[in-house]
């Protein structure tokens, strides 16, 4: 089980290393980021950033929401990015970039 923990940590860890880059770089890439997060943590309970990754994204997406552009920002809310959570639809989209992601990195 140790072995299969370190693996664990050390996906995460790549994933949570990506986001925070490409978020760095373009602040639009929160609204994928954030989505495809909140569905690998609510919905198929196998998350793809670590908590605190994903609570610093909500605070970078929370300060930046007015200058953000993307085409599904409409489906988080201000309020959503306070409490930390996503309760709302995912895109197709969203559940196929996923997919992707976890594809080519783990």
């Amino acid at each position: 089980m140790g072995k299969s923990n370190n693996l664990r940590r050390a996906i995460l860890s790549l994933f949570d290393k990506q986001c925070l880059e490409l978020v760095d770089d373009n602040k639009n890439m929160i609204v994928p980021w954030y989505l495809m997060a909140s569905y690998a943590y609510y919905e198929q309970d196998n998350p793809i950033l670590e908590d605190a990754t994903f609570d610093r994204l909500s605070k970078v997406f929370l300060q930046y929401y007015d200058e953000v552009e993307h085409m599904h920002k409409y489906l988080i809310t201000k309020d959503m990015l306070e409490a930390g959570t996503y309760q709302g639809e995912y895109p197709d989209r969203v559940k196929y970039a996923l997919q992707d992601l976890r594809g080519s990195n783990g």
